[in-house]
């Protein structure tokens, strides 16, 4: 760990990194403060179990003081931050987290593993086979993972670490994407599909970044990448001093009565908690990175089929009666592709009611709404939800159900602004043969998904 830094200040401690550093830098020994002007849970009720939830809500400059070592400033903290600017005036340092992570994994393996999409799947995929391998590793990933009390672990003695590495910038002080900042001697791209239009205003820009990425694959490294991406492919394949190359695509498998089983040569049929090519090419990622770091196929394929997907990661939140409802993470275009198309395909049977939230800039910008054309091609019943407190909060007016119709190519798209409207709605459907899927990177306007979900299902 740094020397000489012992009192540590989080500037945005809600986040959900920012927290879990927190809270795993508290545990190591380390003063720890923090403040936000907004923490939910799960942020907040562990925050309050480590003793760490800020006294006060808000940004308080008086709370940096000389005795400070150091600032630790989270995404969402904007650049005139007042406790950013007392830091700078008393010359205390101040890092983006990706700084803090990277130099205290100075004398590590770094594995960070890139893509539009995927990349908390694999990561968490790769964390669960290193446990169960009993390899010693820190890590940093993006959601909860079964298994792991918090998604971040630094420590003194682990000779690797794991890392998702997302393409947004580091903080509003450090206009430069994550992975980049990590430094990787391995790194992994899933895919290329356009996102972030506030960072990335066009493709040419986003694609861009993802080139860096792979060019800063040192020499003697290792680029993985994925065979079924063209973008990804394109930049995976150029030539690069000592680089090896690796690609991976979909795992071979079979589905028989809604259960997914891994074809394999040596190890037979190995089946598996999760589902959906996305997930088997996630998986086949993985893989090749495991490989990489000295474990055998036998020992991957007997932890994998206990892994059942990180949180959120199209979780299951309730099934009953042969009848289903998931709850997954995507909001971006290929994410709602392929996560409507993986319950498809293991449910054809049945009826796929599927209801996403438009949350984040990209989705609620009109401009960039355009690129959901067909990503809801495997629903049976699409329908969209707008939060009207995230589209003030956002600069956005209410987007035209007309508009989102022709958008996403389906006259039959159902569009709701209101959570009680929403809930009203389905509960008048007919889910005698059918299942659920929630998408979100919000909340649905607080709606209790697992209470609706019970309610919506026969007994």
């Amino acid at each position: 760990m740094i020397e000489k830094v012992n009192k540590v200040h989080f500037v945005a401690i809600g986040g959900s990194v920012m927290h879990n550093l927190a809270i795993n830098l508290n545990e190591l020994g380390y003063q720890v403060s923090g403040s936000d002007d907004s923490i939910f849970d799960p942020a907040a009720s562990k925050l309050h179990d480590a003793g760490l939830f800020p006294a006060d809500i808000g940004w308080d400059p008086n709370k940096i003081t000389k005795d400070i070592d150091l600032v630790i400033v989270g995404m969402h903290a904007r650049k005139d931050n007042p406790e950013v600017q007392r830091a700078l005036e008393l010359g205390i340092s101040v890092l983006s987290f990706p700084e803090f992570v990277r130099l205290n994994s100075q004398d590590k393996q770094r594995i960070v593993i890139g893509g539009s999409h995927g990349k908390t799947t694999i990561t968490a995929m790769i964390m669960h086979v290193m446990r169960d391998a009993g390899k010693e590793f820190d890590y940093l990933v993006g959601a909860d993972v079964e298994g792991f009390p918090i998604s971040v672990r630094l420590s003194d003695n682990a000779p690797t670490i794991i890392v998702e590495g997302d393409e947004y910038f580091s903080s509003a002080i450090q206009s430069k994407p994550k992975f980049l900042v990590y430094e990787h001697h391995l790194g992994l791209i899933s895919g290329v599909r356009w996102d972030h239009i506030n960072v990335f205003p066009t493709i040419e820009a986003y694609v861009r970044a993802f080139e860096d990425f792979a060019d800063a694959t040192p020499k003697g490294g290792v680029l993985v990448f994925n065979e079924d991406d063209d973008i990804a492919t394109v930049i995976g394949r150029k030539e690069r001093d000592d680089v090896y190359p690796i690609e991976y695509g979909i795992h071979p498998h079979k589905i028989v009565d809604g259960k997914t089983y891994l074809i394999t040569k040596e190890n037979g049929e190995v089946p598996l908690e999760i589902f959906g090519e996305h997930n088997l090419s996630n998986l086949s990622a993985a893989r090749a990175v495991c490989k990489q770091l000295a474990i055998d196929d036998h020992v991957f394929y007997r932890a994998i089929s206990t892994f059942k997907g990180a949180k959120k990661r199209l979780e299951l939140i309730l099934q009953k009666n042969g009848h289903f409802v998931f709850k997954d993470y995507a909001h971006s275009p290929s994410k709602l592709q392929a996560t409507t198309k993986a319950v498809k395909e293991q449910f054809p049977d049945k009826k796929l009611i599927a209801c996403m939230e438009l949350h984040t800039f990209s989705s609620l910008d009109k401009e960039f709404i355009s690129q959901y054309e067909n990503s809801f091609a495997a629903a049976d019943l699409p329908i969209i939800f707008l939060d009207p407190d995230v589209l003030e909060r956002k600069g956005e007016a209410s987007l035209d159900p007309s508009l989102l119709k022709n958008s996403f190519g389906r006259e039959d798209l159902e569009v709701f602004t209101d959570p009680k409207s929403l809930e009203n709605y389905l509960r008048n459907q007919d889910f005698e043969n059918a299942n659920l899927l929630l998408m979100s990177s919000g909340n649905f306007g607080g709606m209790d998904l697992k209470t609706l979900a019970n309610s919506l299902i026969p007994n």
